[in-house]
């Protein structure tokens, strides 16, 4: 479950990203987060990885007040996170199978395992006959494909994705919808944020909409 008590988020200058949000998903739970650019989505979801901390409220993610949470202790709760970013923060220095690899190496798993859990999910999005490619060869669908596999390839109880369709044409941006579909249908809490709404509109989901660091109707 993740649930916001009266969040306010102000960055230094003064700027209010976010201002007195309350709400709560459940878990397993859909959610659409949408909203023009600078609404305050980015900060929402960064709240909730634990990237940002709230300027006054609380951020309870599966038990746990972010907002009072040592440093030290947020990378354990990140685990249980998937991060999907527009820029995609892909290394173009390795392999797309060591792309995904990463999130595994830097908690020290058993490398048999890893390999297993890399090739699985480089198989869910399509990319398994392409493990050996630079990510430069891939199309940007592809790449938006390598960086869902790498934020679900620890298999977290979160999903949390930032535009992930921003800078695709509809036919990939359908076909990544019904990668997060598969992802919600087997129990993966899921939060999209986007500023096309026509995108939701086909999967019947709740949708909260930010304007200025606000709901709106």
């Amino acid at each position: 479950m993740i649930q916001f008590n009266q969040v306010t988020k102000r960055y230094p200058g003064g700027l209010e990203a976010l201002r007195s949000l309350s709400f709560q998903i459940e878990s397993g739970e859909l959610v659409f987060l949408a909203g023009h650019s600078g609404a305050g989505k980015s900060t929402l979801l960064k709240l909730i990885a634990g990237i940002e901390r709230p300027t006054s409220g609380s951020v309870v993610v599966s038990g746990q007040n972010l907002a009072s949470l040592k440093r030290a202790s947020v990378p354990f709760v990140r685990r249980h996170i998937g991060l999907i970013f527009q820029d995609h923060k892909i290394l173009f220095d390795r392999s797309v199978f060591e792309n995904v690899m990463l999130p595994l190496d830097i908690v020290g798993f058993d490398r048999r395992e890893a390999t297993r859990r890399v090739r699985a999910a480089l198989d869910k999005v399509g990319l398994l006959g392409k493990e050996k490619l630079n990510p430069v060869a891939l199309s940007g669908g592809e790449q938006q494909r390598l960086c869902i596999a790498r934020a679900v390839v620890h298999r977290p109880a979160i999903l949390l994705a930032d535009e992930p369709t921003g800078n695709l044409d509809r036919a990939y941006s359908l076909d990544i919808m019904e990668l997060f579909k598969s992802f919600h249908q087997v129990g993966v809490t899921i939060i999209i944020s986007a500023h096309d709404e026509s995108l939701m509109a086909d999967y019947g989901r709740r949708i909260l909409r930010l304007s200025k660091g606000q709901f709106t109707q």
